[in-house]
């Protein structure tokens, strides 16, 4: 029997990364996995397949472009942001709304996820997925494992997932799957859009399996052959995931390997504080345009547009260098990048004011 949830809730949650290349077969695994787990053992489980949620157009520029800045990959954090304010309104008992500044299209693709697999539902008479309330369903209290299927290339990818488990003392566990790259190929060629042979064969290069022995936040972590891959009766994997389970990722975990994990992947609390700063700066730039009399199109594509923007910046300030300039000792992030955001900003709400 699984242990007490630690969290406000007193459900059991757990986070699943399933990883691999494209053509590896994680979508097909995910949700052979997430029939068995609900037939067999009565778990809740709750697919979010990255594929399915990203606009396809966000795929369509490559990773290599020489000073544009992935689409995919802003479209991959606003994601996680949007799985977190979930989590922490589930974990309250709270009715769930909409998050501020959000990318409609996305949060869209997103809410609609949740209310399609039963996690939540719009009140009577509504039925617009991006702009209700919804009703969370507590009627359960069965273990709920929430699946990210995405590549999960590197692993400071999936690191960012675990550090979510660890803010809200959750489970989490990865199911990396092995595949020749023949193989992938092959049956990313039987896809209705196939992806590019070299985006595959970039991710083949850069891909990191999870390493159990040098970073010990990976120890619940199965590599598996996804040519022959059959979940619905593996033990080794239902096991993997009771573990994970069973023994939530404490808050306060002291822990040295940690401690270097956390300065290797870029000052994820400098990150925290562009974030909301910026957010915070969004949502006061939508005050002033509001006042400026905009049609609720022009508002809702001035959003948009001042949503891309913090995007980007955001994504400017994770891939620049570790110097002092953006993360001095003190955790604080350059106050500069606050006030070119800002300048930025001013220019697109003009844009829209003056039209």
């Amino acid at each position: 029997m699984a242990q007490q949830r630690g969290n406000a809730s007193g459900l059991q949650l757990a986070l699943c990364v399933l990883c691999g290349l494209p053509g590896a077969g994680k979508t097909t695994a995910a949700q052979a996995l997430s029939r068995f787990l609900r037939k067999s053992h009565g778990w809740k489980c709750v697919l979010l397949s990255y594929d399915d949620l990203i606009p396809l157009e966000a795929f369509s520029q490559s990773e290599a472009s020489s000073g544009q800045i992935s689409q995919w990959k802003l479209h991959r954090h606003e994601l996680l942001f949007y799985l977190e304010h979930f989590l922490q309104t589930f974990i309250k008992g709270n009715h769930y709304c909409p998050p501020p500044n959000r990318i409609e299209t996305i949060w869209k693709s997103f809410a609609c996820c949740l209310k399609d697999q039963g996690l939540i539902s719009s009140p009577a008479g509504t039925d617009d997925c991006a702009s209700c309330q919804y009703l969370i369903d507590f009627s359960f209290l069965r273990p709920i494992y929430f699946i990210l299927d995405d590549n999960f290339y590197y692993r400071s990818m999936r690191y960012e997932v675990y550090q979510l488990a660890r803010q809200y003392n959750l489970g989490f566990c990865q199911l990396f799957l092995d595949c020749q790259t023949e193989v992938c190929l092959e049956r990313n060629c039987q896809r209705n859009q196939p992806l590019p042979e070299e985006i595959i064969y970039a991710m083949l290069q850069k891909i990191e399996a999870p390493n159990p022995e040098k970073y010990t936040w990976e120890q619940n972590s199965l590599i598996l052959n996804g040519a022959e891959l059959s979940l619905e009766d593996n033990l080794q994997v239902f096991d993997l995931l009771s573990t994970a389970l069973e023994n939530p990722v404490k808050r306060l975990e002291e822990n040295l390997e940690l401690k270097e994990m956390d300065r290797t992947i870029c000052a994820t609390s400098v990150l925290h504080q562009a974030d909301q700063t910026i957010r915070q700066a969004v949502s006061q730039a939508m005050k002033n345009a509001k006042g400026s009399n905009l049609s609720p199109s022009a508002m809702k594509n001035l959003a948009e547009e001042l949503s891309k923007l913090k995007l980007e910046f955001l994504e400017d300030l994770r891939h620049k260098p570790t110097g002092k300039q953006q993360f001095p000792q003190n955790n604080t992030f350059d106050k500069s990048i606050i006030t070119a955001f800002n300048q930025q900003a001013d220019d697109i709400v003009k844009k829209y004011s003056t039209a």
